[in-house]
């Protein structure tokens, strides 16, 4: 057990000492990442016969900045919508990394792929740029300079302005957007983060539009909390608890087999679920008891990229 985790989650519990404070989340600070993101869930759209060229797109867990949106949104979306509990990122640096990601479209630069992000997922089997997708006249519309001072200065707005990129902090409650009203919802390594999965799954459905759908990197891993990658599956609920402390968030510990379950559940149709599994030095026997019905695939199951349409 990570004792730092067990002491940082008991001092939150004591008065006058449990201020959490938003520290940065990585990974969309760089355009490139961003770029890169953005690109891997759009040519597996297109591969799993979904649209690549989704009008409105919402983004869960943007992190340290609207960079993946703004790719979106330069790429030729209308609309971004971000969600996220705590707003950690700042227009200075947006600005600078939409004019890096711009510089990225107009050079149609490659995919940066596992050699640079080895731990972004999913990998993809070519890192070309998908020229496919985006052809020369789509994409020259969509660099247009107009359009492209348009969504620069939606980026330089205050955060809560309503334009074509809006930010929100509310994103469990489902009036938080208009029913039926968002083609395509995404996030990188971010469910793992909440801990209201049904309601999760609940709100995106309300929020697409018939036929819309789900584009979601998942990691099952411990981030940190146990020595061993699924080691925090062998926590009780009273440790795990006191572990957590009353920060707002850290991960809610649910195995692959539970968002599978739930996206059924809600009406979600699965069209690709590209699993990685990593070897587990532990048993089923070994779990607490909350977590020894949990499948044997599961238990070896350390992240997952899932794309799923909304049926009905």
């Amino acid at each position: 057990m990570k004792l730092k985790h067990l002491i940082l989650g008991i001092i939150t519990f004591l008065p006058g000492l449990n201020k959490f404070k938003a520290k940065g989340t990585g990974g969309t600070g760089s355009a490139r990442y961003c770029y890169s993101v953005w690109l891997r869930h759009m040519v597996l759209a297109k591969k799993n016969g979904l649209n690549p060229y989704p009008e409105v797109v919402a983004e869960l867990g943007p992190g340290d900045s609207l960079g993946i949106g703004m790719a979106a949104l330069i790429s030729g979306c209308k609309r971004y919508f971000a969600f996220d509990v705590i707003e950690h990122s700042n227009t200075e640096k947006n600005l600078q990394i939409f004019d890096e990601l711009v510089s990225l479209f107009q050079n149609r630069a490659a995919i940066p792929g596992e050699e640079e992000f080895p731990e972004v997922k999913p990998y993809l089997d070519d890192y070309n740029f998908p020229a496919d997708i985006y052809d020369e006249g789509r994409l020259s519309h969509a660099l247009g300079k107009s359009r492209l001072r348009k969504i620069r200065t939606a980026v330089g707005l205050p955060p809560g302005a309503e334009s074509l990129l809006s930010c929100k902090t509310s994103w469990y409650d489902e009036h938080a957007l208009e029913k039926e009203s968002v083609d395509m919802i995404y996030s990188q390594a971010v469910l793992e983060h909440i801990d209201d999965l049904r309601n999760a799954y609940r709100a995106m459905r309300l929020w697409l539009k018939p036929e819309g759908y789900i584009s979601h990197q998942i990691d099952f891993k411990s981030h940190g909390t146990a020595d061993e990658w699924n080691g925090h599956w062998m926590y009780s609920d009273l440790m795990w608890k006191l572990m957590r402390g009353k920060r707002p968030y850290l991960i809610n510990r649910e195995p692959h087999s539970a968002h599978l379950a739930i996206l059924k559940e809600q009406g979600f149709k699965l069209l690709c679920d590209k699993k990685i599994q990593s070897k587990s030095n532990y048993t089923l026997d070994d779990l607490s008891q909350r977590f020894k019905s949990i499948t044997s695939e599961d238990l070896i199951t350390s992240g997952a990229f899932i794309q799923a349409i909304r049926i009905g």
